[in-house]
């Protein structure tokens, strides 16, 4: 049972590998021959991921997972928010949006943040379904640990004592927003997939 991840981010295949199981074959966008890189003009979350998961579908004919997740801060206004990736401007990178982040929270006593993730799950009928997961951490002042990427070095949680950076890959899928998100759409994936 094939499912298009609309994405060519190998921990994004991984992580709904692990939780999808073994009777799905999950493949990324230049797996399946698919060039779908729609411009993500969404003002939320769900917006941004149901352009993915859309554009996705109708370009393989396949059912398609899509997520759009971020971090919002709340001393920031819930900003990056749906413009996480693109925070440090046109050409940015990890690096300058993790830089811009920290000079904006200069001085800042509430380091408070959620990393959120929506998902669209799209059928090539054109049914579609939405899922969102969240994960509280706090902004620490300097990035720590070298796994994840994006913002993780810098989202710590309070209950391991570790920013996603530090965490296994496995303690990650358990409470991150991602895998929540993708926890919670899993079962409707595999009903509707398995109904056609």
């Amino acid at each position: 049972m094939k499912v298009l991840l609309a994405s060519n981010n190998k921990k994004k295949l991984k992580e709904l590998k692990s939780i999808l199981g073994a009777e799905f074959e999950v493949l990324t966008l230049a797996e399946a021959g698919v060039m779908s890189e729609p411009e993500e003009t969404g003002a939320t979350f769900e917006e941004n991921a149901e352009i993915k998961a859309v554009s996705a579908c109708k370009a393989s004919g396949l059912p398609s997972v899509a997520d759009d997740s971020g971090l919002s801060v709340d001393a920031l206004g819930g900003a990056p928010g749906a413009y996480s990736a693109r925070y440090g401007g046109e050409n940015t990178n990890d690096d300058k949006n993790n830089k811009l982040l920290l000079e904006n929270l200069k001085g800042e006593k509430n380091r408070k943040a959620r990393f959120i993730s929506a998902v669209c799950f799209c059928m090539p009928n054109g049914e579609k379904f939405f899922s969102r997961g969240e994960c509280a951490g706090v902004i620490l002042s300097e990035p720590r640990g070298e796994n994840g990427f994006g913002y993780d070095p810098l989202f710590y949680i309070e209950k391991y004592k570790k920013t996603f950076a530090e965490l296994s890959p496995d303690e990650k899928n358990k409470i991150s927003h991602r895998g929540r998100a993708l926890a919670e759409i899993a079962p409707v994936i595999k009903e509707k997939i398995n109904d056609k």
